[in-house]
């Protein structure tokens, strides 16, 4: 599994530096070599019989481009500094720049459709965590014809419970805010990123 993915568009500076690096024979075989397990610079000059400074041009190369990597540093019998170079472990994808007004409409409408469904989380989540509201009550009456002399109508106070009200705009008004300023932010990089594709193409 490799370690690391790289996306290139052609043109940009690390592509040209791996276009030079791989634009010779030597270069390409040296990476044939090296796939095949690490090697030292004496290794791969023995093999590729070719002089120590070619090797260490098309090497040099290969390191700045971010193609082979040093592995370990040893050191010989006469204490000399020995490299010992591999491949590096990554991904190279190389993807054509954005060309067309289509591609950042997708784009953009990807990012609005996922800040409604954020949207939608938090109206769903939201009252969760709201403190249940109070319980309202409010005095109802009735009248009571029994007991009691005289035989008047006795009226009697009773507290009968309100319905439980939903606090809706204390759910709605923080989500309606998200939503807003989601949009908002969606928007100011849509016209952004359209500017700059007009520019480069006009």
């Amino acid at each position: 599994m490799t370690d690391d993915v790289i996306v290139l568009q052609p043109g940009d500076e690390r592509a040209q530096k791996i276009g030079k690096a791989i634009a010779s024979q030597t270069a390409n075989d040296i990476l044939h070599i090296l796939s095949q397990g690490q090697k030292t610079a004496s290794d791969l000059t023995g093999l590729l019989n070719i002089p120590m400074g070619t090797l260490k041009y098309h090497i040099d190369n290969l390191l700045e481009a971010g193609l082979v990597e040093i592995a370990e540093t040893r050191y010989s019998v006469k204490g000399r500094e020995v490299k010992v170079y591999q491949l590096k472990d990554q991904l190279v994808i190389v993807a054509p720049k954005m060309t067309n007004i289509r591609s950042i409409l997708l784009k953009y409408a990807s990012l609005f459709a996922i800040v409604i469904v954020a949207s939608m989380a938090m109206l769903a989540i939201l009252p969760l965590f709201q403190a249940p509201p109070d319980m309202v009550s409010a005095p109802a009456f009735s009248e009571d014809g029994g007991g009691g002399g005289g035989g008047g109508a006795g009226i009697m106070a009773e507290k009968a419970p309100l319905a439980e009200a939903v606090p809706e705009a204390r759910v709605v008004a923080p989500v309606l805010a998200f939503f807003m300023g989601g949009c908002m932010v969606v928007l100011l990089l849509f016209l952004y990123e359209a500017y700059k594709w007009q520019k480069n193409n006009y």
